[in-house]
């Protein structure tokens, strides 16, 4: 929980001395934040970075490290996968809705090969090495993959599948440590301090500044609790990440993710939310999250999932977050991976960053689908009929009631085993500020707010219900630099 109770905006003619001053000052020193630093300053703006902690990287440096980028990026092509913008736009728009800001998904697709030129002209480095198996994200330093179940139903049928989840090369990579996230920040921070861009740690936001005409004019932080004055001559940009830990908006907002953040940090904690709201800010899609299932993709490929009535809800090839979302939302956070014998032994051969998960033994084994399905609970018959249909069509190759891919579809045989997935999800949020196309925070009415500009998990991005791995390093860093470059020239 952030430590500032009273997020209204202080008056300026209240300051008598400024303790910083800078014509751009930027909250946050994460990927959204370090991409609006260096467009900032290269639009010759002197620039300050205000960091809430000892350093710079935020959630983006301990991240896996993925960037959603496609539309034919080099690396793409270089791996010859053909795609276009208007092809990323369709699953995008089918994938991440419903509700999704449909001019920013288009400027976004329209504008990611570009992206993608950018971050390599700052020197972040892409292996051009493709990884096709399932999984949170490569077991080495492959640069791509596909991120987001383009190549699944139902998203298969909408849009040509290409991978476009673009993983920065990390050489020494140890999985939620230290990843391609370090890869992906380290050169966008040298960058930025080759920039002439300055770095103010351990300073917690607190409120906005604002002067007579209600332009933001700066922010009041505080550092080892002494308050702090911090002018903007030109304009702020918001780079403070989501809600995901602050305990009373998840309970507004996303009452599923109660006692369930992932994949974020404790300093996500809404406050650049929240004090842009005390100037009448407007949000979008707060109930939106992105949630992840705990379970090995390679395991779930081979199995079939069931809810608690013992029936299939997804497609077992399926992005893993997309399963996390079917499982949380609609199957009231109830899961069993059913597996075969032969096919968990194949699963415990493979290579996987997410083979650490297999050490957990099934929590059910059996000789029979009937006496499996007694050992779980299930009532008489249930999970029988749906193995029996599932193999019936899988004896064929085929599953024409969820579509998975023929490569992962065989018959469920016995001896087999089950994992107990009941609420094995965790997520974070992805609501929050609504901006127009140049990161502008945009008031209630419609208008911008002047001298506030925002970007990163504390802003409703391209995502409005789905997620794709990488969308929020993606728009994050794409929006952070339309953010400095608009605040520069404010």
């Amino acid at each position: 929980m952030s430590d500032a109770g009273n997020v209204r905006p202080e008056q300026v003619s209240r300051i008598s001395t400024w303790d910083y001053e800078a014509d751009v000052v930027v909250v946050g020193y994460g990927v959204a934040g370090v991409s609006a630093a260096i467009e900032a300053a290269r639009g010759g703006a002197d620039v300050l970075v205000l960091e809430r902690t000892g350093g710079w990287g935020g959630a983006a440096a301990l991240s896996g490290g993925f960037i959603y980028l496609g539309g034919g990026t080099a690396l793409q092509q270089a791996l010859g996968f053909e795609d276009s913008p208007e092809n990323m736009e369709k699953y995008m728009t089918a994938a991440l809705g419903p509700g999704i800001d449909v001019a920013k998904v288009h400027d976004y697709c329209q504008g990611s090969v570009e992206h993608f030129d950018w971050l390599v002209a700052q020197g972040v480095p892409f292996k051009e090495e493709f990884w096709g198996e399932p999984g949170w994200e490569p077991p080495a330093d492959q640069g791509l993959m596909y991120s987001g179940g383009e190549n699944a139903a139902p998203y298969n049928t909408i849009a040509t599948p290409a991978p476009r989840g673009h993983l920065p090369q990390m050489a020494d990579k140890h999985t939620g440590e230290k990843g391609g996230g370090y890869m992906l920040m380290k050169p966008l921070t040298d960058t930025a301090e080759s920039l002439g861009v300055r770095a103010e740690y351990d300073m917690r936001l607190q409120r906005l500044i604002v002067d007579a005409s209600g332009k933001v004019a700066g922010v009041v932080a505080k550092r080892y609790g002494k308050q702090v004055h911090v002018r903007a001559r030109r304009g702020v940009v918001l780079a403070t990440g989501s809600f995901a830990y602050n305990q009373e908006m998840i309970e507004e907002y996303t009452p599923l993710l109660v006692n369930r953040p992932a994949a974020a940090i404790e300093e996500h904690d809404g406050i650049g939310i929240r004090v842009a709201q005390a100037l009448g800010a407007r949000v979008a899609h707060m109930d939106a999250i992105e949630v992840a299932i705990f379970a090995d993709p390679q395991l779930m490929v081979r199995g079939i999932l069931v809810n608690g009535r013992g029936q299939r809800y997804i497609p077992e090839d399926s992005y893993p977050s997309h399963i996390g979302q079917a499982t949380l939302s609609r199957q009231h956070n109830e899961a069993f991976l059913i597996i075969d014998e032969s096919a968990l032994e194949q699963a415990q051969g493979t290579v996987s960053s997410s083979a650490a998960m297999r050490a957990q033994p099934p929590t059910w084994v059996a000789e029979t689908v009937e006496e499996l399905e007694a050992e779980i609970g299930f009532p008489a018959g249930v999970l029988q009929a749906t193995v029996e249909v599932y193999n019936r069509h899988a004896a064929n190759g085929a599953d024409p009631v969820l579509g998975k891919k023929p490569e992962w579809v065989r018959p469920i045989e016995t001896p087999l085993a089950a994992y107990d997935l009941r609420n094995h999800t965790g997520g974070f949020t992805l609501g929050g500020l609504k901006t127009d196309l140049d990161s502008r925070v945009l008031h209630v009415s419609g208008d911008p707010v002047p001298g506030l500009f925002a970007a990163g998990r504390c802003t409703s991005g391209v995502c409005a219900g789905g997620y794709a791995s990488g969308a929020s390093l993606g728009d994050g860093s794409f929006y952070g630099r339309r953010a400095g470059r608009a605040a520069a020239g404010s």
